[in-house]
């Protein structure tokens, strides 16, 4: 049988230490890459393509649900953290298993054992909109919007979004004069927007009112960057609750 093939990702040493320690007396499983933040994994994960992921879910610049959503492929993961907070929405976006730290041996062994049984071709993989769901606190508007290209990754602002548009199961997203192609339907971003900036004008658009330059006829939006966008007869009634007039 071939190896199973895993990385280890957590912002601190000591904690990727325990997890190898613990793979140690595993000869059927190989180390394939150790990543102190999100966006070593995102490289590591495109070269290596690991089977398994030992994920920690607080770390610098990208949580855990944040660095998973931006991975292809998604190995199955097995979340490691220090906060009991956050297992429900580990489960609902089919983590493997959930070890809270401080874990101990029997406990990390029955993960991987569970992992075994998960791993392959047939495996659930988290879906694009569960990730983005658990990456923020619930009830809480999206910051920023994390998109990567390769595997340079990029943190937008969502102050600084002009537009988005569907792109059937992508959003096409514009921002400081350039575009971003994300995973995710427009649907489930618009939903995480903060409603009081962002109105869904049509169903394939939704666009930031601060950079609205212009409504013609009610029905064609100019935004500031110069692209006009069609606006439904019932966007143009969200866009007038929105926009002051005179």
């Amino acid at each position: 049988m071939s190896p199973l093939r895993v990385a280890i990702v957590d912002d601190e040493e000591l904690a990727r230490a325990v997890v190898r320690e613990h793979l140690a007396g595993h000869p059927d499983v190989e180390v394939v890459a150790e990543c102190a933040n999100g966006l070593e994994a995102i490289e590591a994960v495109a070269a290596q393509a690991p089977d398994l992921l030992f994920l920690d879910v607080q770390m610098p610049r990208l949580t855990g649900f944040e660095t998973l959503e931006l991975l292809d492929p998604r190995p199955a993961v097995v979340f490691v953290t220090a906060y009991d907070r956050h297992a429900v929405k580990a489960f609902e976006v089919n983590a493997v298993d959930y070890l809270l730290k401080p874990f101990s041996k029997e406990r990390f062994d029955a993960a991987l054992a569970k992992a075994r049984t998960l791993v392959g071709p047939g495996a659930a993989r988290p879906d694009p909109s569960a990730l983005a769901a658990a990456a923020r606190p619930e009830g809480v508007p999206l910051e920023r919007i994390a998109v990567r290209e390769g595997t340079r990754v990029s943190l937008l602002p969502v102050e600084s979004v002009d537009w988005v548009k569907a792109e059937d199961d992508y959003v096409l997203i514009r921002s400081g004069g350039r575009s971003h192609l994300k995973h995710q339907t427009l649907a489930d971003l618009a939903a995480r927007l903060p409603g009081g900036r962002f109105v869904r004008v049509h169903r394939s658009w939704v666009v930031n009112v601060s950079r609205l330059a212009a409504l013609e006829e009610g029905r064609i939006a100019v935004m500031a960057d110069g692209e006009r966008v069609p606006v439904s007869r019932a966007g143009a009634a969200r866009l007038r609750e929105r926009v002051p007039k005179g």
